[in-house]
């Protein structure tokens, strides 16, 4: 059974993907609605990965997009993914660009942190190591 994708990279591959779109919008010249606002094509990505649609979707819908929706002061909604039914499928699914960013930065901290973590560990463990080594050669 192939594994699921983590979080970080699949938002790593949307950004990857649609960074260049979401960059080039013009509002003189716009071909979506909002700059912040980028459509992406759910079964592209899962394609990428080698899973089925739903599994991107779901998460993305069920799960990121309730971790990173933003409510605003006056109890408006800020959400990181929607879909929109009334556009062409190709985009009815979108992310906000700018959340989308900050939640790959926030994941990559902590994966630094769990990462620095672990090597300290595993640095400590060998010297702790060597220690009891070069005590009972003595």
């Amino acid at each position: 059974m192939k594994r699921p994708p983590t979080d970080l990279e699949i938002l790593e591959e949307i950004y990857r993907r649609y960074y260049g779109e979401f960059s080039a919008y013009s509002p003189e010249d716009p071909e979506r609605d909002s700059k912040v606002y980028v459509p992406i094509n759910i079964r592209e990505i899962a394609e990428h990965f080698g899973v089925d649609g739903n599994i991107v979707h779901g998460r993305l819908y069920y799960y990121l997009d309730h971790k990173y929706s933003i409510i605003k002061p006056n109890g408006g909604l800020v959400p990181f993914f929607r879909f929109v039914e009334d556009t062409v499928p190709t985009s009815r699914h979108q992310v906000q660009f700018p959340i989308l960013a900050s939640a790959i930065a926030s994941l990559r901290e902590e994966r630094n942190k769990f990462l620095w973590a672990t090597w300290l560990a595993g640095a400590s463990f060998l010297i702790a190591l060597l220690a009891f080594a070069v005590s009972i050669g003595r």
